[in-house]
């Protein structure tokens, strides 16, 4: 005869860790056991523990299922990698009835014990019975129990599983609290969908002495009701969308009959698509009494309704209809997040962007924005650098004359029904419609602002001064002297204070900052800076504002040049990638001719207006006709397609207070 092949203690301990069950997964081989219970149709299960420096003190799981009758410990406890409990039917694939399946959740004690303790009571005809079995760990192929004879008892059925001789485990690793809270989270996971699928049915899982709150998983829950075609059908409805993923249960469908019974289950429409939209739908209804949810269309004809039933599909229709409304919201919250990563690793330049380009931006941004609500795996599924390059192809595209085109380049990722192109195709003509607005809005807001400061600088009845009107005006609209530049300082603000601002801006550090400088108290006007694209250098710009009456002589250039010295000997407005700018603005220069012999000693360098170049810092002196012309050029490309009349965007316009107003509260404003 054929001798029998027997399992050793290593050969289950082996295939326990390739079933992911070591000692660095204790949560894991507990909620094993409370599987058990929940197996064995408790409804309540307990599990009480304590935790020391060295590792676990004490670890009880009972609960009140209907025990492990004695004639059947044989079947239950000896087959390895083989389970009664899908023997019995079928059907209970397609349920959580039964969770375990391997014939090794008894053993995962090994984990993290070298002794298991069984107190079981079951019912046998009118009367209860109890006994006892044990394993050890080095025996794991042993099991005592099945020579023991059981008493006649007075307990209701049930089960108490006693753990012992505890191995020792790191503290860092299971402290009292790193192990208590790992501990939790992780039966959390487990158990919130199960105890969501029969909390009507009173099922519990008490943790020592406390029921468990899953609560905070929750993100989203909804109780409604739905009516069948057929004959009125009720269907009751509970949606739940959790914050993160579960253990071991994705997304599904459970259908209950109406005692709360469950019947089947199957994954929704919306799993796997990498989206973070985790959500369970439990579906309660008489309908489902005789329903044949594995049936062919053949045999509902003979026996009863299936998924061809027009009530079905009508169910179907409405629930998967529900479950992407749910998704729009959630998607577009997530989106912004994922828009928000693009920006910090540089695939999105919204940092370096001046106001025209913010435009363009934005409307790319909306776009990823719904792209991503509708199909999120066409940014998931990419790497970093493939990412990078697709966001570059949309960002041309919708700059170009071929705007549609988006919606290939997306089907040729990832296929779009009707509906999703439909809305994609939909959208990308209101964001360019949104783009054209705003461009125009901005535009028409900076030639407003142009003709406020020109009315401020001459025109004699707005009673304009330099610090209230002028200087005001220009601090919030440094885009005169450039885009994409950060106000640091302006009127009031010492030397220190705008060395303060400016490493704030560059570097997000707010730091104290001395000077030690006879001029470190001297107040500029207006100083701007900006960082270059990728952080390879930062220009700086200083600029020292004359009211056009008053004239510029070398009184006025001094002043700029004792600015200059005041930065030149502070390091910190040094570095090795700074740039400066020094510019005196006005609009008539004195009598003396000293001014034109500064510029002219200057022309050979080819930039118009400069006075003084030393290694990294310039000094000019700009008129204002100069500096308003220069920005009249700068917009004139979308000057001449929109054709705009200044003169009607300010004539309700008579002072210089209500032109500080209007400028400042337009798009222009930085």
């Amino acid at each position: 005869m054929p001798e029998e092949v027997k399992i050793t203690t290593e050969g289950i301990i082996t295939a326990l860790s390739k079933l992911k069950f070591t000692d660095k997964n204790f949560p894991k081989a507990v909620a094993e056991y409370i599987w058990n219970g929940f197996d064995a149709r408790a409804s309540i299960v307990e599990l009480d523990y304590e935790f020391s420096a060295g590792g676990l003190r004490r670890l009880v799981i009972r609960d009140n299922g209907h025990g492990i009758p004695h004639d059947q410990l044989n079947l239950k406890f000896q087959p390895i990698f083989e389970s009664d409990k899908l023997k019995d039917d079928g059907n209970n694939r397609n349920t959580s009835q039964y969770h375990g399946k391997n014939g090794l959740g008894r053993l995962t004690f090994v984990t993290f014990a070298r002794r298991a303790r069984w107190e079981t009571a079951y019912q046998q005809g009118e009367k209860t019975y109890s006994y006892s079995i044990e394993i050890l760990g080095n025996k794991l192929e042993l099991f005592s129990g099945l020579d023991e004879n059981p008493e006649e008892s007075n307990k209701q059925p049930s089960t108490v599983v006693t753990f012992s001789d505890f191995k020792e485990y790191n503290h860092n690793k299971y402290g009292k609290n790193v192990g208590e809270t790992e501990l939790l989270e992780y039966l959390k996971r487990e158990f919130c969908w199960f105890l969501e699928l029969n909390k009507y049915k009173g099922y519990k899982l008490i943790i020592n002495g406390v029921k468990l709150d899953y609560s905070p998983l929750i993100g989203d829950e909804e109780n409604f009701t739905l009516t069948g075609k057929r004959q009125g059908e009720m269907f009751s409805i509970r949606y739940v969308r959790w914050k993160i993923p579960l253990n071991q249960e994705y997304s599904k469908y459970y259908y209950l009959d109406h005692n709360c019974n469950e019947l089947h289950k199957e994954y929704t429409t919306l799993n796997k698509k990498g989206d973070r939209f985790y959500h369970s739908v439990f579906i309660a209804s008489k309908y489902f009494r005789n329903f044949k949810f594995d049936s062919t269309e053949d045999q509902e004809n003979i026996t009863g309704f299936g998924r061809s039933d027009e009530t079905f599909k009508q169910l179907t229709e409405q629930l998967q209809g529900y479950l992407r409304r749910k998704r729009k919201p959630f998607l577009r919250q997530h989106a912004k997040k994922v828009i928000a990563d693009f920006e910090r690793e540089g695939i999105i330049a919204k940092k370096d962007a001046d106001s025209f380009q913010l435009i363009q931006i934005e409307d790319l941004e909306e776009v990823i924005q719904e792209i991503y609500t509708t199909q999120p795996r066409i940014f998931l599924d990419l790497s970093q650098e493939q990412q990078k390059m697709l966001i570059s192809l949309l960002n041309v595209v919708l700059n170009s004359e071929d705007r549609d085109e988006i919606l290939k380049i997306i089907e040729d990722i990832v296929e779009l029904d009707a509906d999703e192109r439909g809305e994609l195709a939909e959208l990308l003509k209101v964001t360019e419609m949104q783009k054209i607005v705003k461009t125009i809005k901005l535009i028409a807001d900076r030639q407003m602002v142009l003709k406020l400061i020109e009315e401020c600088l001459f025109n004699d009845s707005f009673g304009a001064n330099e610090v209230d009107h002028i200087q005001k005006i220009v601090e919030s609209n440094t885009w005169l002297f450039g885009e994409q530049y950060a106000l640091v300082a302006a009127a009031e603000d010492t030397f220190e204070k705008a060395l303060r601002n400016q490493i704030r801006i560059l570097s997000a550090k707010d730091e104290k900052v001395h000077i030690d400088n006879p001029d470190k108290n001297k107040q500029v006007d207006i100083f701007i800076c900006r960082q270059n694209k990728h952080h390879k250098g930062v220009h700086n710009v200083i600029i020292e504002l004359k009211h056009p009456k008053k004239r510029i002589g070398l009184e006025q250039l001094n002043q700029v040049k004792t600015y200059l010295s005041v930065v030149l000997s502070e390091p910190r407005f040094n570095g090795d990638s700074f740039s400066w700018e020094f510019i005196l603005v006005g609009t008539k220069y004195d009598s003396r001719g000293l001014i034109e012999r500064e510029i002219k000693s200057y022309e050979g360098k080819g930039e118009r207006g400069i006075v003084q170049d030393l290694e990294n810092c310039k000094i000019y002196i700009r008129k204002w006709s100069d500096i308003l012309s220069d920005c009249e050029i700068r917009h004139s490309f979308v000057n001449n397609q929109l054709e705009i009349q200044k003169n009607r965007l300010i004539e309700k316009t008579k002072t210089a207070s209500e032109a500080v107003k209007q400028a400042n509260a337009s798009s222009a404003a930085m």
